[in-house]
């Protein structure tokens, strides 16, 4: 094998994937960009803008080609990562997070700063008037006018006013706010993205759209107007989409996907099935008699929302996971795992030392968050390596 051209990289340009070391992320460019170009058709017959989430792949490159199809812009939850795609040239970034303390609002205002001397903008949310006041109190300072959001509590429980009237409340404080421009409102559902069935992500939606319309009327019974609503996610985005209340959406994870979307049922018969573009790359390093432990173990991989699937080979299950290693078993007919000291009939299935597998992540946002750079896979050759910028901004 040819030295790899820096020590991030996992295997030098025009190397099949089979050659590349392990573990490593891969993305395989012909799923992902299908999977931008079906979400953008989804949405081509409602008035909605398409804003993706950056959270999820923490790449500027992808978010370039996101923007490229047609985004507005993307979100972002840290000021430290929004910063990163800054530098990266995207020009139009929501901060759809709360952003509280000195040296944050510090931060936010000399990135609005840098974005407005090259005509885009950073728009930010506030859910508390202590964080609206400290925010306008600095803009005014620094001779800026911050565009802002109010964000809504619709169903999450996290962030968010839940009152409208608490709600109607800050959205006169930011408006009469000479440092702040009130925008409109943030409503993320983010519950509603892994509620399983199709009727109960709608019933959610729905419950979100009788706030935010509460919300609108009372705001314009003082001649506010909200005339953004922006919200949703990879679960629920095309339900937001044709509500004739949201005018933008924030899917993320649809570019990359994992086995959490996977357990969705995507009931709805014109909601697009996206692929799974993102992978784990993964080697056979031991192989006892009845299982196989391969190099990608808990600091390959979140798993926060389960363990990993082995993509292509139901008959493989990813059973347990330590620091750096998994442990992989063959699958019963009753299509259970075997277990390890249990030989069975299958055990000819399982891989054989130093083969590789790919491995489908339980939750693609922490999982990318690992890593340094995404290896880019055509027809099974990396052609490209594209840097994870935000991985691990968490300020």
């Amino acid at each position: 094998m040819s030295q790899p051209q820096n020590p991030k990289q996992a295997g030098a340009i025009g190397e099949p994937l089979s050659a590349l070391d392990t573990p490593c992320l891969v993305l395989d460019l012909a799923a992902f960009e299908r999977n931008l170009d079906r979400l953008m058709q989804s949405v081509a017959d409602t008035k909605v803008a398409v804003r993706p989430h950056a959270k999820s792949h923490k790449c500027p490159e992808i978010a370039k080609r996101q923007i490229a199809r047609g985004a507005v812009g993307i979100c972002c939850q840290k000021i430290s990562e929004a910063q990163a795609f800054a530098d990266a040239g995207i020009n139009d970034i929501l901060l759809s997070n709360e952003l509280v303390g000195s040296k944050k609002i510090a931060a936010a205002l000399s990135l609005a700063r840098q974005l407005q001397a090259r005509s885009g903008q950073l728009t930010i949310c506030v859910d508390h008037p202590q964080a609206a006041a400290d925010l306008n109190h600095a803009a005014q300072a620094a001779g800026l006018r911050i565009p802002v959001l109010i964000e809504l509590d619709v169903g999450q429980h996290r962030c968010g006013v839940a009152d409208p009237r608490a709600a109607v409340a800050l959205i006169d404080q930011v408006h009469r706010s000479s440092g702040l421009q009130f925008k409109g409102l943030q409503a993320y559902h983010g519950s509603a993205q892994h509620t399983r069935g199709q009727a109960d992500r709608q019933a959610a939606i729905d419950r979100a759209c009788h706030l935010i319309t509460r919300v609108q009327r009372d705001a314009a019974a003082l001649g506010i107007d909200c005339a953004t609503v922006t919200g949703a996610g990879t679960g629920s985005y095309l339900l937001e989409a044709r509500s004739g209340v949201y005018t933008e959406v924030q899917p993320g994870s649809y570019a990359l996907m994992d086995v959490d979307y996977g357990r969705n049922d995507w009931g709805l018969s014109d909601m697009p099935v996206f692929e799974n573009s993102l992978f784990i790359h993964t080697s056979v390093m031991s192989r006892p008699d009845d299982h196989a432990v391969v190099d990608a173990g808990l600091k390959s991989m979140s798993v926060d929302s389960g363990l990993p699937v082995v993509f292509g080979r139901p008959e493989l299950v990813y059973q347990k996971a330590s620091d750096e290693h998994g442990v992989i078993v063959a699958s019963t007919q009753t299509g259970q795992p075997g277990q390890p000291g249990q030989p069975n009939e299958l055990v000819g299935r399982l891989p054989a030392l130093g083969q590789t597998v790919l491995l489908v992540p339980g939750h693609c946002d922490p999982t990318v968050n690992l890593y340094d750079v995404l290896h880019v896979i055509d027809q099974g050759v990396l052609i490209d390596v594209w840097p994870i910028s935000a991985r691990g901004l968490l300020f």
